[in-house]
């Protein structure tokens, strides 16, 4: 039985209901009746979601203006989208962190996998950053962030309105505390023996990618006396656990000054700058500078933003990560380790590991992969959706 209070839309006669019904969270525009009514609801709005012949399917939120015109929020079309829902879906997210994790330094909504859709929360102790990258969480984030504080008691919430998810949404970018009072400076984050730096107001994304904890823990394994370089380090993820591993020394590159000042203070806080150094800089141009200087490394990480952020993009982004594997594989030392990574969900798994092989043939290396890591169970995949599985790490012996 429907709400009489909610509008609804309608699938095309040519889209089969199968896929919502069997967990596929989004309606495209394409797949949606866009009659005036429904490109007249505001973006967020939301409704329930009918098959051709008028039999409900679920309650969702409306954004006639967005490719994802609906996103499923419920299978009930009856649910009631209020405080209880929200804290129901926080509490089963945060049972789960809470048996994976002694610390609450996670993340804790990882949007549709976590039946939130759109809506990032990374927790740093009691500290949450709010993501809410779809239209109805930004119309609904006052009852999501009393949700939020009801069920974990954190003393802050920030809210980061950033990133290219909001523009395809139409929202505008902002950043606020919307609840609390936030901290003074950067944030300590303990997380694989090491101590990093989250800058949570003016740092990358939430301030911290937590998506690399079993990846770095996997590389850290191998550093043990290991001299280690760390391509696109932000704020020191893999090198700083290759240290608190017990590696030799650790060098980070990054483009961003701020990132690598963080990195630092990450070194210092856990009793490790006197084998941390910095480069700032291009990537490529520093992996072309330290090969002319015939340096080698025992464990070589590249761990680059999205080179394929889109469809678009992919062949683009494919002869990218095929250009950093070329780059990076001269640097590593004979019965050395190289680990490549990419957070392009438009890259998949083959696409990526076959660019990541030519580049190294092409160096004239050779070596097995070793070992093929994803994000940590804090970014549940939903089975249905496989943007949700975007992070891949390939480890191989050269």
């Amino acid at each position: 039985m429907t709400q009489p209070s909610l509008p609804f839309v309608r699938l095309l006669p040519k889209t089969k209901p199968q896929a919502i019904r069997h967990g596929f969270p989004w309606v495209y525009a394409n797949e949606l009746v866009l009659d005036r009514r429904t490109k007249a609801l505001a973006p967020g709005s939301l409704a329930v979601l009918q098959d051709a012949d008028r039999r409900d399917l679920a309650l969702v939120t409306v954004n006639p203006a967005s490719r994802i015109a609906a996103r499923v929020l419920d299978r009930d079309p009856a649910a009631l989208l209020d405080e209880t829902w929200l804290r129901g879906r926080l509490n089963r997210a945060l049972s789960m962190r809470a048996a994976l994790y002694d610390a609450p330094y996670y993340r804790l909504i990882h949007a549709e996998a976590d039946g939130l859709p759109g809506v990032v929360i990374d927790r740093f102790g009691d500290v949450a950053v709010v993501q809410p990258n779809a239209a109805w969480a930004e119309a609904h984030l006052d009852i999501l962030v009393q949700a939020l504080v009801a069920e974990t008691g954190v003393d802050c919430v920030i809210k980061n309105g950033t990133g290219r998810a909001r523009g395809l949404e139409g929202l505008p970018e902002e950043m606020a505390v919307v609840h609390g009072r936030a901290p003074d400076g950067p944030v300590p984050v303990p997380m694989n023996g090491a101590t990093y730096m989250a800058d949570l107001m003016g740092g990358q994304k939430t301030g911290l990618f937590y998506d690399q904890r079993p990846n770095h823990a996997f590389v850290a394994g191998l550093s043990r006396g290991a001299r280690v370089l760390d391509v696109f380090s932000h704020v020191g993820g893999f090198s700083l656990a290759a240290l608190a591993g017990g590696a030799a020394s650790a060098l980070a590159v990054d483009g961003s000054a701020p990132a690598l000042d963080l990195a630092r203070a990450g070194a210092e806080a856990g009793g490790m700058a006197d084998r941390f150094d910095t480069r700032q800089g291009d990537a490529f141009e520093v992996l072309a500078a330290l090969a002319e200087d015939g340096a080698t490394f025992d464990v070589v990480i590249c761990d680059p933003p999205a080179f394929a952020p889109s469809k678009k993009a992919l062949e683009a982004g494919l002869r990218a990560y095929e250009r950093i594997a070329r780059m990076a594989a001269p640097l590593v030392s004979e019965g050395g380790f190289l680990t490549l990574c990419s957070c392009s969900h438009a890259a998949d798994l083959k696409r990526f590991r076959d660019a990541s092989a030519r580049g190294i043939g092409k160096a004239g290396r050779r070596g097995p992969l070793i070992h093929t890591g994803f994000a940590g169970p804090d970014h549940p995949q939903l089975p249905q959706l496989a943007e949700s599985g975007y992070l891949k790490s390939l480890v191989f012996r050269l």
